[in-house]
């Protein structure tokens, strides 16, 4: 089992950066690979960034990608995602969530979940 905590949330006027954080604890965190997620309500959740294990291949979705940024600090068991330029329609509860690596990369789904923080971009 592995636990997921979520930090670094808040509100941010557009064009401004936040930082988020997700501590992991349970588990070897090095034995997965590690992904962010968001949520508006009454939407789907939406893939945002990926990490491997190591750290060396990362994924971004689209809408993302050149402002956003994955990484991941293996001794501090904690996943990163760097969010530069935001925009209001980047406003969601973002999750972070594991996979173990023994299901290859990059994962089609994810074992565990954090609970999620709320991050809210004003226009």
């Amino acid at each position: 089992q592995v636990q997921l905590v979520e930090s670094g949330g808040g509100l941010v006027q557009a064009g401004g950066s936040l930082r988020l954080s997700c501590a992991a604890s349970g588990r070897t965190f090095s034995n997965y690979h590690m992904a962010w997620f968001r949520q508006v309500p009454g939407k789907e959740r939406e893939f945002v960034a990926a990490i491997n294990y190591g750290g060396s291949s990362t994924k971004y979705a689209d809408s993302v990608k050149g402002r956003f940024t994955i990484s991941r600090d293996n001794a501090k068991n904690t996943v990163y995602l760097q969010m530069n330029s935001l925009k209001a329609e980047d406003t969601a509860v973002y999750s972070c969530a594991a996979r173990s690596i023994g299901s290859g990369w990059p994962p089609y789904r994810y074992d565990y979940w954090g609970q999620g923080t709320q991050v809210t971009v004003s226009s």
